[in-house]
């Protein structure tokens, strides 16, 4: 045992040297060390990924897209080409355009963007650009030699994907045909689920699998391999026995021939789904699996499991450091070591054997899981295992209606949209699983996202199922409704409960000035009485989508009858996807002035997704008061100013606000005093950025008004 473990080692630590001296030797990562300029051929080994856009001041950058790649060539200035074999990660800014087009050279735009997004594995590329050395810190840097910035541009081809991998691509790209007639939710997140493309996944959606611990389903995993392997070969306890079921034994394959087609199917899906950590870990079970039927030895999938994870670390020791491959491995093990016990200890108790085994494995995997998903997303969900469960019945007939409809796509187009059409439903009730678990006000508790809350949250989880078993927690049926009642009040954190634990949020508020860092989010009480329960009027959704929404949780806004952005400069409507993630959204007022050019466009078309866009409304008359809309007690007016076309909002009643975005300090100076007031007092928002002096030049227009100056990077939103 000692000389296999001794072997291992020298194994492992000799591939991960000669893996290392592929990142520091060449003249790859010697170019990226200086910062210069590469013109280098690669062949991509991944599926390009687009990168979401940050928000930069009142503008947001354009988006990235991700490349990984293994550099073939570098093409000297004298004409030389010296082969290499090193790994690089490209960004490519394809949505930039280019200053000068009139050369002939291709124009960047939504065009070239699409051409990088369709590129397949294997593809050879010719890029140019400069490089410079990966950040160890981030994702993707510890296992490339150099980062290089392409574009603006379409990608230069030199060779076309192989065979296999344009047959996967073809197979890929029939799915999403297949899917184009479904409701925006499953349209997304059905070939997520299937192949692990969540190219069309709406952010909001995105962040609420996030938010319920749910991700797991969106990247292909073993428990999607399962469901085919059981459908081909039956229960793993008759696989190897001549009574077998499933579509094999149906059929009267023979034992072996069924495990070469098991085999086959496993490849197959390594191709189709990505050679991606979780999917390699499946795989690699698997194929041990299916050895032992071809053998006639049955094995216990625990070994499988510690063979596939010693093979694959040995193959490619860079996975240890994966979290992705962490997190598969960590939940593949507790659903063989963990759940079955608890299941077995709740079927003692008089559960159902169905009930039993779902609840035990959705608990498991989470208490595996959690504290790695600690470090990565700093907190820990309240909803995980709930609405995993809900959703675990969903899945498999999503995923074997989504596997029909890809191998069916490319021969037969309108049956395999008949069978997207079914898989559609139960695809759309996991996205509302998700939706409605995220937009509870207590769905995620803040920790610390380090190693040593990951330890402090594993220590938790142990000492609570010891005291769970030392109390006899399942055998006391008060002590579990007591339990259940406090994780409710958790979840629905009603107001009156929790407002004298925090003293948020105070009674009878008026306003609240969202803590959103660099620009602005103001939120205006409908009925004062009743504070966030009445509904609210939001003006502007701030720079981060999970900032605004985390205000209005907070503040048990669940309805907003009218939402209204005073421009399109990111800092004050890039957060509206927050805004509507779980709300109902009654009417958006924007202005008709399109500036920042291509952003104001954006905000409507792709944000809003298609959901309210019937409710958007453009204020067109420039400086006419708009009539009065009552709100329930709340009584607003919209104007549109005549020197910036910026919207503001003023309420009538008492007390009086104004909410003027950064109206005040983008008037011409001097021109204030034309500005109409419908008074002269009551409570005034200063704008964080603006024209030097205008804010200061226009309180003689203004008159006697208080001022609302929030201090940027407060740790809370202030009323």
């Amino acid at each position: 045992m000692g000389a296999a473990a001794l072997l291992c080692a020298a194994v492992a630590g000799g591939n991960a040297a000669l893996h290392a001296a592929d990142l520091r030797r060449g003249p790859v990562p010697e170019s990226a060390r200086k910062h210069a300029e590469l013109d280098l051929e690669v062949t991509v080994t991944g599926d390009p990924r687009a990168l979401r856009p940050k928000v930069r001041g009142a503008r947001q950058s354009q988006g990235l897209i991700l490349v990984r790649a293994d550099a073939v060539a570098v093409h000297r200035p004298d004409g030389g080409r010296e082969a290499v074999r090193t790994p690089v990660l490209l960004f490519v800014q394809a949505g930039k355009p280019e200053r000068n087009a009139t050369d002939g050279a291709s124009r960047a735009g939504p065009d070239a963007a699409q051409q990088w997004k369709r590129l397949l594995p294997s593809t050879r590329l010719r890029v140019s650009g400069r490089a410079a050395p990966p950040a160890p810190g981030r994702a993707g840097g510890r296992d490339v030699a150099a980062v290089l910035r392409v574009g603006p541009g379409a990608p230069r081809i030199v060779a076309g994907p192989d065979t296999l991998q344009r047959a996967a691509g073809e197979l890929r790209a029939g799915l999403r045909r297949a899917t184009e007639g479904l409701d925006t939710d499953a349209r997304g997140l059905l070939p997520g689920l299937v192949v692990g493309d969540t190219s069309r996944l709406r952010p909001e959606l995105e962040a609420a699998f996030r938010t319920t611990d749910m991700t797991h389903l969106l990247a292909v995993s073993g428990s999607n391999l399962s469901i085919l392997l059981v459908l081909l070969l039956g229960p793993p306890g008759l696989a190897h026995r001549v009574e077998r079921r499933g579509l094999a034994g149906g059929l009267g394959i023979p034992l072996r021939a069924t495990a070469v087609t098991g085999a086959l199917l496993t490849l197959g899906f390594v191709v189709v789904c990505r050679p991606e950590p979780s999917v390699l870990r499946a795989a690699a079970c698997g194929l041990i699996t299916i050895a032992a039927i071809a053998t006639g030895r049955r094995r216990s999938l625990l070994p499988a499991l510690a063979a596939a994870v010693l093979l694959l670390v040995l193959f490619d020791p860079w996975l240890a450091r994966d979290f992705g491959f962490l997190l598969s491995v960590l939940a593949t093990a507790s659903l063989l070591v963990v759940a079955p016990r608890w299941s077995d200890a709740l079927r003692r108790r008089g559960w159902p054997a169905r009930a039993a085994e779902a609840v035990a494995a959705a608990a498991a995997a989470q208490a595996a899981c959690a504290p790695v998903v600690a470090v990565l997303a700093a907190h820990v969900s309240l909803v995980a295992v709930p609405c995993n469960l809900l959703a675990e019945f969903a899945v498999a007939p999503a995923t074997v209606l989504g596997f029909g409809a890809l191998v069916l796509a490319v021969p037969a187009l309108p049956l395999a949209k008949a069978l997207a059409w079914v898989a559609g439903w139960p695809t759309g009730a996991i996205a509302a699983i998700a939706r409605t678990g995220a937009a509870l006000p207590g769905a995620e508790l803040g920790w610390p996202g380090s190693w040593w809350g990951a330890l402090a949250l594993a220590v938790g989880i142990g000492l609570a199922v010891v005291a769970a078993r030392r109390f006899r927690v399942p055998h006391r049926p008060w002590l579990c409704a007591a339990l259940g009642l406090l994780l409710c009040l958790a979840l629905l954190r009603p107001v009156p409960l929790v407002r004298p634990l925090t003293g948020w949020p105070p009674p009878g508020w008026r306003m609240v000035a969202c803590d959103v860092g660099q620009g602005d989010a103001l939120v205006l009480a409908v009925d004062g009485a009743r504070g966030g329960g009445g509904g609210a009027v939001v003006v502007d959704a701030g720079p981060e989508p999970a900032a605004v929404d985390r205000c209005l949780r907070e503040l048990g806004v669940r309805k907003v009858p009218l939402a209204v952005l005073t421009h399109f400069h990111a800092d004050h409507v890039a957060g509206l996807p927050g805004l509507l993630r779980g709300r109902r959204v009654g009417a958006i007022q924007v202005t008709a002035r399109a500036e920042p050019p291509g952003q104001a466009a954006f905000e409507p078309a792709l944000v809003l997704g298609g959901e309210v866009v019937e409710h958007l409304r453009v204020v067109g008359a420039v400086g006419v008061l708009q009539d009065d809309q009552p709100l329930g007690v709340l009584r607003v007016v919209l104007a549109r100013e005549r020197f910036t076309d910026e919207l503001r909002l003023l309420t009538k009643g008492e007390p009086q606000f104004q909410l003027l975005g950064d109206l005040l300090g983008r008037v011409p100076v001097g021109q204030h005093q034309h500005m109409p007031y419908v008074a002269h007092h009551g409570i005034l928002s200063v704008p964080h950025s603006g024209r030097a002096g205008g804010v200061g030049a226009a309180w003689d227009a203004v008159g006697r008004w208080l001022a609302r100056v929030r201090r940027p990077r407060t740790t809370r939103s202030r009323p």
